[in-house]
């Protein structure tokens, strides 16, 4: 796009004054179609966001990121740490569609989707617009002095960004430990659970912090992605956008007169009311093009729409365009870079889909035990020891497990307990045995043998280890 005259705004953000202190955003509330949309939008999320914690899928959370434990649940999908690969797949799955939704249309996934938006737009600002009233009062309400209005305002308005925070705490929680355990610290004595209480204070306090001070910092300064943006636009791509050519035109901007004949006059549609500077939650004048702070939020443009309508000029002085669009008039295009990320998108969602499909649930591994060689018995036979592991990623137990060599029928394997065991819900069981196979049998003096893994006779799961032998059989 071509370069303002003044480059002076790309030398600081616009949340900062000359003295680089914090310069105070007060966007004016925000109203028109795209504003509509987004909190339609933002709601549906929302309600997701809340719901998601507390779905059941087959008896597993609909979304789970228990780092701790080391589980993760997506879309009820359990991935244990053998899992991991699953998991890794998964990430780059999203990372490659973020990206490639940046590529076709900027940073819409910051004013649409992104939960700092979110919240920040559809529920804190709300509010402060409900108690403290548009930009202009909450500019006088800041600069007045502490008296009993100020006072009233402020503690309400804190008080329930509080509450808030604390609810949004508890759901980030609900994600990171469960919902159940969460709804039982919920109904036990807090001094039962001091150390996740804590928890939840700092994880409050946090929110808190973000959503009563830091606000738009989050996107200037501490999310990357703005910066990515960056990297990864280009012309094609669709982006919130000012129409400098229709807005400045020969003459440029200025200020509308009813008297005159202003498309005669050389003069740009654009009238100069800065009311999509006054909009902006970020703080920036879209007119100076794309920048990092701007994150797609669209106020700008139900704003400019709404001043186009009233001084009867057309609509979509700015709006959702690509440069080329704004330079040339070009229509959209789907560009090879484009192309080549829709095809890697789709390459790992189908091999995501084909590991979800042979992905099987329950897991088997028998190892040999650490520094232990063969035994011989008195049979004439060789005995090997091994620790065996069953992972069972069902919400149901799995009962009678037992364990029979595929490989070599002659052979037999004891465990070390009992015949059988019982393999809990979303579980682990673990414990030792021998396999022993006759001396005939072995060929060289380490073979591998096939384990079957039976639950009442039925086969669950097969796997393999290595077996050793004396080496005067090789």
């Amino acid at each position: 796009m071509e370069a303002p005259k003044n480059e002076s705004f790309r030398d600081s953000i616009g949340t900062v004054n000359q003295e680089g202190k914090r310069s105070w955003v007060y966007p004016k509330k925000p109203s028109g179609k795209f504003y509509k949309y987004r909190t339609w939008v933002s709601y549906a999320l929302l309600l997701f966001l809340f719901a998601a914690p507390f779905i059941k899928v087959k008896g597993n959370q609909f979304l789970l990121f228990n780092v701790l434990e080391r589980r993760f649940n997506i879309f009820g999908f359990p991935f244990w740490p053998q899992d991991f690969h699953l998991f890794v797949i998964s990430i780059i799955i999203g990372v490659v569609f973020v990206t490639l939704f940046t590529v076709v249309f900027g940073r819409i996934f910051c004013g649409w989707i992104c939960p700092q938006t979110i919240f920040m737009e559809m529920i804190f600002r709300k509010i402060e617009y409900w108690i403290e009233g548009d930009r202009g009062k909450q500019m006088r309400l800041d600069k007045q002095p502490w008296n009993s209005e100020k006072i009233k305002k402020r503690l309400l308005k804190w008080t329930l960004f509080f509450i808030i925070s604390f609810l949004i705490a508890n759901v980030f929680l609900a994600y990171l430990i469960g919902s159940d355990r969460v709804i039982n610290y919920i109904f036990s004595p807090p001094s039962e659970n001091i150390g996740t209480l804590v928890s939840l204070l700092i994880f409050t306090g946090v929110f808190y912090f973000v959503f009563t001070w830091f606000r738009e910092q989050v996107c200037i300064i501490a999310c990357p992605y703005g910066r990515l943006q960056g990297v990864l636009l280009d012309n094609q791509s669709v982006v919130v956008a000012y129409d400098y050519k229709r807005g400045e035109k020969e003459k440029g901007r200025a200020k509308f007169n009813k008297k005159e004949d202003r498309p005669a006059s050389g003069k740009g549609d654009c009238i100069d009311c800065s009311l999509c500077v006054h909009v902006c939650p970020t703080g920036i004048d879209i007119r100076n093009g794309t920048q990092l702070e701007c994150v797609n939020c669209t106020a700008c443009i139900d704003e400019c729409d709404h001043m186009m309508e009233r001084v009867g000029l057309p609509t979509g002085l700015i709006r959702y365009a690509s440069i080329d669009n704004i330079e040339k008039k070009a229509p959209f295009r789907f560009t090879a870079r484009m192309k080549g990320y829709t095809a890697v998108l789709t390459i790992l969602i189908f091999v995501l889909a084909g590991m979800l499909f042979l992905r099987n649930d329950v897991e088997a591994t028998i190892l040999r035990l650490p520094g232990q060689l063969y035994q011989k018995t008195a049979q004439n036979t060789i005995s090997n020891v091994y620790t065996y592991k069953v992972i069972n990623k069902t919400t149901n137990k799995i009962d009678e497990v037992s364990y029979k060599l595929l490989s070599h029928k002659e052979g037999v394997i004891k465990l070390v307990a009992s015949n059988s065991f019982t393999v809990p819900e979303q579980g682990i069981a673990e414990g030792s045995l021998f396999i022993e196979l006759p001396r005939s049998s072995l060929k060289k003096d380490k073979i591998k043998i096939k384990i079957g893994v039976f639950s009442n006779d039925k086969l669950i799961e097969t796997t393999t280890t290595n077996f050793l032998g004396p080496r005067s059989f090789r």
